[in-house]
């Protein structure tokens, strides 16, 4: 199934494109939250300049006193309903209307008040989140005359709407800045990265779809970075594969063959083998003295393409599991094993009295095998013994007295037709005995070889049934 490249909001480049312009949004923020709050301390300290400007008519006259028209106009302009101006050494002077209101909240910026952002944070989205209804007593230093205290008592309203206009240009200032950058980033991002990476992603695809056309490899662009060694990690091993692919092709051209070639000389040779058993019955003293050997050539040769047919299988088949007592399976595979060597090495048993759940048959291969090798390769006392694990998996080691393995059997131990561990051997059946412990969800490992011996250990997870017998 061809898969193409994702397109639109799914693709990367839209991603990227929505995640620049959150980002980009959301750093405003960060800079609009200082920006708003500073904004109202602005506009208090201009109310406190239009201020001081309004008191200065109570200066020029003698008495300090304006009429009532003066005051309002003086008032008006300072956008205030009070004004109190103290001097150093000298009283009060107020210049109000006749009834000014009660003030609701009261803020002086003298001191480290105006350091402090906390507080005039929270309360610049009070008051831009509010109704804009209160009534606001301002103190703070006169901006041009030393230790001048003024006193201003405004309304809210123009201030909350104020910082409304602020913010809408804000935003838009916002919105401006945030398309552009996204662009700029979006096209270099588009442009370095996205681009390469569906190029990439493009022949990934292409080369899954069909590894053996040449058209799919990708070829370098020259860069230097991280993308560049993509390209060409991606281009070596697209040819490793493809000569894989290649080699594993003419290997299974030739195992078929094999295969083929196996089967019909394992009859050729079943015929010759019916035909060589009568040599021993020969009148010629030297026809019987040679057909021992030959009848064990054609045995071989026999053996050599069962095991062939049997590895050139494609799977190995899956276990059909049934539950069965592991010391009965033992004695049966010990008599099964003394029939085929003509009881040359004796077969002691030590398993458990268990009842496991597994394929049977497949369990019996294994341990015949795994006897019959050590007993063909000079033992003459095989061990079958076992133990329960934990999780309700088992273990069966198969320990010989052997003259253990050579080194070159060891290292190619499991491969198949280099690991053999006789002469004359192909390793075909270690091979497809761990295979079928493998079905099991177990694994078979050599646990030592030496002069005195060879010991095969045989893991099975969670296979003991569940109300086995006990262990006598």
């Amino acid at each position: 199934m061809k898969t193409a490249l994702p397109t639109g909001l799914t693709g990367l480049s839209a991603r990227l494109l929505g995640l620049t312009i959150f980002f980009v949004m959301l750093a405003e923020f960060l800079i609009y939250t200082p920006s708003i709050a500073k904004f109202r301390m602005d506009w208090m300290v201009d109310r406190l300049t239009a201020a001081r400007l309004a008191s200065l008519a109570l200066d020029a006259t003698p008495d300090h006193m304006v009429s009532e028209e003066l005051k309002a106009e003086l008032l008006a302009h300072a956008e205030a309903h009070a004004i109190v101006i103290q001097k150093p050494g000298e009283p009060r002077r107020v210049l109000a209307g006749d009834m000014p209101p009660q003030a609701d909240a009261r803020f002086d910026l003298r001191g480290d008040g105006m350091m402090d952002m906390v507080g005039p944070v929270r309360e610049a989205y009070m008051t831009l989140l509010g109704e804009g209804t209160r009534t606001l007593h301002v103190i703070g230093d006169s901006p041009r005359q030393d230790g001048v205290i003024i006193e201003v008592l405004v309304d809210e309203s123009p201030l909350r709407q104020g910082m409304i206009d602020f913010s809408w240009r804000i935003l838009g200032l916002s919105l401006v800045i945030s398309f552009i950058t996204a662009c700029l980033v979006y096209l270099s991002l588009q442009w370095m990265f996205v681009r390469p990476l569906r190029r990439l992603t493009g022949h990934m695809i292409a080369f899954r779809d069909a590894p053996e056309d040449p058209l799919s490899d990708i070829h370098s662009s020259g860069r230097s970075d991280e993308i560049g060694i993509a390209e060409g990690g991606l281009a070596d091993l697209q040819q490793a594969l493809r000569a894989s692919l290649r080699q594993k092709e003419r290997l299974a051209a030739l195992g078929i063959a094999v295969a083929k070639i196996s089967h019909d000389l394992r009859g050729i040779l079943s015929t010759a083998q019916l035909v060589s058993d009568r040599l021993s019955d020969s009148a010629d003293p030297e026809v019987r003295r040679l057909a021992p050997t030959v009848i064990a050539s054609i045995d071989r040769a026999i053996a050599l393409c069962s095991q062939t047919l049997d590895y050139a299988r494609e799977d190995v088949p899956p276990p059909r599991r049934q539950r069965f007592s592991l010391d009965g399976l033992g004695a049966e595979a010990a008599r099964v094993v003394n029939l085929l060597t003509a009881e040359r090495a004796r077969i002691e048993l030590a398993l458990p009295a268990l009842d496991i759940v597994a394929d049977r048959d497949q369990l019996f291969r294994v341990l015949v095998n795994l006897a019959r090798n050590a007993v063909e390769a000079g033992a003459r006392s095989v061990r079958l013994s076992g133990s329960q694990t934990g999780g309700g998996g088992i273990a069966v080691e198969v320990a010989d007295d052997g003259p253990g393995l050579a080194p070159k059997a060891r290292d190619k131990l499991f491969m198949p037709f280099t690991g053999s561990a006789r002469a004359g051997g192909t390793g075909l059946g270690l091979a497809i005995a761990r295979d079928l412990v493998r079905g099991h969800g177990g694994e078979l490992t050599l646990v030592t070889t030496a002069a005195t011996g060879t010991v095969f250990r045989l893991e099975l997870p969670g296979v003991v049934a569940t109300g086995s017998r006990a262990a006598e």
